[in-house]
């Protein structure tokens, strides 16, 4: 009995250049997969995009070793340009000016966290300051670097609660303090106030200050339909983070991560890629950079202002739903997101939705249409 994961004679194994069959265990995995997503709304990602046109990239091995805005790296098969592009569409649309640096990371935790080590660099021995309702990687971020966290409470929508954060930070006031601002909370989809947050710091007599906003879900619809308090530059944040595998359902984990300071520390370039590299991964994904490039171009910005739109009016319809047949539920001011209470035990495995304090959520991202909705109501009423 073989415990290769590929049968020796399976048709993945023996190919010798045409397309390859599946293996019959990745079939398998392939169909689980297929029945879950018809019922995958808890979780953001969109499913408005179609990527199989980018199915001849998947023949190369892109790697995007080191920073995109140095010299292109050695290795021929990078797609640095490609990054470079879809940076700068970011850098715009969260309001960065000239200077701004940045990468595409894997996910919003890498993203935050390079964006802390950068902090801690600028601003010696920083304080982190994060909501009780921002995302765990947060705190996970702090204790790798090393830097004593400090939780701040939340209001029972999400937002963070600013008084506490100025009582809490006036007691170290001669420290300096990283925040967190969290731009769309993993349940609530709750958006923290950066203006606010400058304004508790100012308050506590906090001089020394580094705010980070992990935009992974609320970052880009908000930025798109024109809140600008928590962008780059003019919005008062110093770094940010967003996930394009959320917003635009990339079928690769990818989070544009950019801030308007420059990297301190060792960026002395790298003989062997022809390269400096201040980032964590060192090799990053370079089919990363394609397939976002590939979502950004299927809309205008007009489009893409309407995907959020369409998606809004998805929520609003999911609300007006769950009124009809007195399922409790609320939601926050344009949130994609609408928090109800858990569904019976029944349903659970059908409607694989998370739960947290009692309250379970559907995330109406785009592509995610009222029919899904429908569907829901209509098993919570005991239907089929």
């Amino acid at each position: 009995m073989t415990t290769d994961l590929l049968s020796p004679h399976s048709p993945a194994a023996t190919s010798t250049g045409e397309l390859a069959e599946l293996d019959p265990y990745l079939n398998q995995v392939l169909a689980r997969i297929t029945v879950a997503d018809a019922t995958n709304i808890g979780y953001p990602r969109a499913i408005d995009i179609d990527y199989a046109a980018l199915a001849p990239f998947l023949r190369f091995m892109l790697n995007n070793p080191g920073e995109p805005h140095g010299p292109d790296p050695i290795y021929p098969l990078h797609t640095m340009d490609v990054e470079r592009r879809v940076l700068t569409w970011f850098a715009n649309l969260f309001g960065a000016e000239r200077g701004w640096t940045g990468y595409l990371a894997s996910g919003s935790t890498e993203g935050t966290l390079h964006s802390l080590r950068l902090a801690r660099a600028k601003l010696i021995d920083p304080l982190v300051f994060y909501s009780r309702a921002a995302h765990y990687s947060v705190l996970k971020a702090a204790r790798i670097l090393g830097l004593p966290a400090i939780a701040v409470d939340a209001a029972p929508h999400g937002e963070m609660d600013y008084a506490d954060l100025r009582v809490k930070a006036a007691r170290t006031s001669s420290r300096a303090a990283i925040v967190v601002a969290t731009i769309g909370t993993t349940m609530t989809e709750a958006i923290d106030s950066v203006p606010a947050i400058h304004g508790s710091l100012d308050d506590a007599g906090v001089a020394r200050r580094w705010i980070h906003a992990d935009a992974a879900l609320g970052g880009a619809p908000a930025a798109l339909t024109g809140r600008t308090d928590f962008h780059l530059t003019r919005g008062g944040a110093d770094s940010i983070v967003t996930s394009g595998h959320k917003w635009w359902g990339t079928p690769i984990t990818t989070a544009p991560t950019l801030t308007v300071h420059q990297p301190t520390g060792d960026s002395r370039p790298i003989s062997y890629i022809g390269n400096a590299d201040t980032t964590i991964a060192g090799s990053r994904s370079g089919l990363a950079a394609v397939v976002l490039a590939h979502a950004l171009t299927r809309h205008s910005l007009a489009g893409q202002r309407r995907r959020v739109e369409q998606a809004r009016a998805v929520a609003g319809y999911a609300c007006r739903r769950l009124t009809a047949i007195g399922w409790p539920y609320w939601r926050n001011p344009d949130a994609v997101t609408v928090m109800l209470r858990p569904l019976p035990e029944p349903l659970t495995k059908k409607w694989p939705l998370p739960v947290d304090g009692g309250w379970s959520h559907v995330i109406c991202m785009p592509g995610i249409t009222t029919d899904h909705i429908d569907h829901l109501v209509t098993d919570l009423q005991g239907g089929s």
